[in-house]
């Protein structure tokens, strides 16, 4: 397939047309040139210097990458650091206990020495990002395979990150956009001391739970409070008691003033991944395939987690986090096929298709060169079909069991040499050993074992062609006549993987010599079957696909870039720093149904249900309540606690800071509406929702309810 030129792409990529309604992820480098007269008419009052700036303090000098997968932002000159409760859940689930349930009662450090170490946790700010197409693309030539293109690709890739880190304490990471038609470097700056502050109780940091869980109306008090350190020179370092508050370029403002129906809204993060040009067929193979096999695994899981969590108050808090992992995406994918089957979605992409390949035949150059891309494209998904459905099988049912999961970690002895020395053979035994600490602390083997037994084994083998099952089913049949439950009952009593005092004891006695026992244990048995599978049926054939794919992606990507000249294209999410804006906004959701924009403290005493673990709301609120003690943070006789508006988000934005045209932290990105969570693959305005807490409601709960006033001390609060 003949290549697009390079500067053709280029030329093609920022044009400009009036946007559309509030769609849009947009890289706040360009903010000035192709978005800044559409902020401005709904309502935006700074200027783009002040929201992103290479060159001067700005709004993004406050933004940070929280951990591995959500957003932060510094709200005091102190370190202080605001992301969402559901962010830092593994934080503070992993400092809970049954003495110190910190999930059920919150927790706040009243002084600096109170505060929580988090090890492994970071804060990420972006120090500079700039496009380096020309010179990723440097050497590619049409004539190249895949394979070459993207071995040069990150051959320039790695130069650059070099040439960019030498000599300094930063980070860098090329990420691609529009399908590797264009290439941006991103160099950051990486803080590894950030410790728990504050967090409310899962009865209103959680209130709600799973079962409000991308829905409208929410009442949650998603928040928890954090603070970074730093050397005593300012520079990033690992902890250590000598440690001090990090002094931020910057931090944002909070004001009081709230929101009104249509008031301007700007979500300031770090969105993960959206997926919005793909072609029909991926479409349709997300949401008649993928998704529904998806979703009856993670379904299965969360009916043996809850069945435990009900019966023991122990195992509750053991799975907490395990289970809002599990519960998060299994409803997001249930809602985003609703939404996609209301859209039409496979029918609009089907139209705009036709559309694309009228337009292409039209020219004969375009004609012959790029004429079969669709029909490559179904070929290569009616390909992938069976392989994504092991992959999805793999992933769901296979590899994220906790049996697998010890097994992962124990597995590093097996690949010790025979004339290892002592010490690697010690310090190897170490790291495990640490590793399992974490595991064995919030594992129930009983729980694992129906897991194992209802999804693995079930529900695996029902709905997986026999060419694409691990060859564990072979062993069960053949030494256990296919009896399920006997395979079961032995592999739990026999494997040192699921047994902590038993695995210990092999720890303790490891020697290089005994990796054959190992190998022979009847969990990891089961592990090297799952990793045989896809290393020898799954992984080559289904990465030939994808690099075919995104060979293709990346031309088709391109022409309908081409085809629309005065269309401004913003890139999928790849969990880069990204503006989106709109109006906070109330929507209809189906016919008879109309909800409001904001909810309040009145809305949490009338979800009230002591019977149910999700409604139980706290005494002490029910009590600040029924005495109106308000403060300065209520309107009209209550609390606002969340609202909506149309800026466009997805996973990563959680934790993101909701500015108002001021720059003025009035929210806190927590979760997007369950009407519209098929905005990752196809955007609807009229029924996109981003839900956010209103920070009233935050230092309300900070102020009233947890009597942690000297945290407002640090903050500037606009009134």
């Amino acid at each position: 397939m003949k290549q697009l030129t390079l500067s053709f792409l280029i030329v093609l990529s920022f044009l400009s047309r009036p946007l559309q309604a509030d769609e849009g992820m947009w890289i706040p480098l360009f903010l000035e040139k192709y978005n800044y007269a559409d902020m401005q008419a709904k309502g935006l009052r700074l200027s783009a210097e002040e929201i992103f700036s290479l060159n001067q303090t700005s709004l993004k000098d406050a933004i940070v990458i929280f951990g591995r997968g959500c957003t932060g932002e510094l709200i005091s000159g102190e370190g202080l650091l605001l992301t969402n409760h559901h962010c830092g859940y593994g934080q503070i689930q992993s400092h809970s206990s049954l003495e110190n349930d910190y999930l059920t009662n919150g927790f706040w450090a009243m002084s600096r020495d109170e505060e929580l170490v988090n090890p492994g946790l970071t804060a990420t700010f972006l120090v500079s990002m700039k496009d380096v197409t020309s010179e990723v693309l440097e050497g590619v030539t049409p004539e190249m395979t895949e394979k070459e293109r993207q071995d040069k690709v990150k051959e320039n890739s790695d130069k650059l990150i070099e040439e960019a880190t030498n000599d300094t304490h930063y980070s860098a990471v090329v990420k691609p956009f529009f399908y590797g038609n264009q290439y941006f470097l991103f160099v950051n700056e990486v803080f590894k001391d950030v410790r728990l502050v504050g967090a409310p109780p899962s009865a209103i940091g959680k209130f709600g739970g799973d079962t409000d869980n991308w829905m409208w109306p929410r009442h949650t008090g998603d928040f928890s409070l954090f603070r970074i350190y730093a050397a005593p020179d300012g520079t990033p370092a690992e902890y250590a008691p000598e440690n001090v508050p990090y002094r931020p370029k910057t931090f944002l403002p909070i004001s009081l003033k709230g929101v009104e129906k249509g008031d301007f809204t700007m979500v300031y993060g770090y969105p993960g991944t959206t997926q919005e040009y793909l072609p029909s067929y991926a479409v349709e193979q997300i949401m008649y395939q993928s998704n529904p096999h998806k979703i009856a695994i993670r379904e299965a899981i969360l009916d043996v987690m809850k069945e435990s969590m009900d019966a023991d108050p122990a195992v509750r808090i053991q799975y907490a986090s395990k289970s809002a992992s599990v519960a998060n995406a299994w409803k997001k994918w249930i809602g985003e096929n609703r939404g996609l089957r209301k859209l039409d979605a496979i029918e609009k992409k089907k139209a705009y298709e036709t559309e694309w390949l009228n337009w292409l035949v039209a020219d004969r150059d375009r004609r012959e060169n790029y004429s079969r891309i669709l029909l490559d494209f179904q070929k290569n998904y009616e390909k992938l079909a069976p392989y994504q459905l092991a992959m999805d099988y793999f992933m769901e049912a296979g590899y994220s069991m906790e049996l697998v999961k010890s097994a992962r970690i124990i597995a590093p002895l097996l690949n010790l040499k025979e004339d290892v020395s002592d010490e690697e053979v010690a310090q190897t035994v170490e790291r495990i050993r640490a590793s399992y600490q974490n595991f064995f602390k919030d594992y129930h083997q009983p729980t694992d074992k129906k897991i194992f037994r209802k999804v693995f084994l079930d529900i695996y083998s029902e709905n997986v062609p026999a060419e694409f099952l691990p060859s564990i089913f072979t062993t069960i049949n053949d030494d256990f006549k296919g009896d399920f439950d006997a395979y079961t009952d032995e592999l739990y009593q026999e494997s040192i993987l699921v047994n902590e005092e038993d695995l210990y004891r092999f720890l303790d006695k490891f020697k290089a010599s005994k990796k054959k026992r190992l190998a022979k244990d009847m969990g990891m048995e089961v592990y090297q079957s799952l990793m045989e599978l896809y290393l020898t049926k799954i992984r080559n054939v289904q990465g030939t696909i994808r690099q075919s794919n995104d060979s293709i992606m990346r031309h088709y990507m391109a022409l309908q870039l081409a085809m629309e000249p005065d269309r401004i294209f913003y890139p999928d999410a790849n969990f880069t720093l990204r503006i989106t804006y709109g109006q906070v906004d109330d929507y209809v959701p189906r016919d008879g149904v109309f909800y409001e924009h904001v909810t309040t403290l009145d809305g949490i005493m009338q979800k009230d249900n002591p019977d149910i673990y999700d409604y139980r709301v706290p005494q002490a609120l029910k009590d600040l309540y029924e005495s109106k003690d308000f403060g300065p943070y209520a309107v009209n006789g209550t609390v606002p606690v969340c609202f909506t508006a149309s800026n466009h988000t997805t996973g990563g934005n959680s934790g993101s800071p909701v500015l108002n045209a001021d720059g003025h932290l009035i929210g806190i990105n927590f979760d997007r509406n369950w009407e519209g969570t098929m905005s990752d693959i196809m955007y609807d305005p009229d029924q996109c929702r981003n839900i956010s807490l209103d920070m009233r409601y935050l230092l309300f709960i900070v102020d009233k309810f947890a009597g942690a006033g000297h945290l407002l001390d640090e903050m500037t609060i606009i009134r």
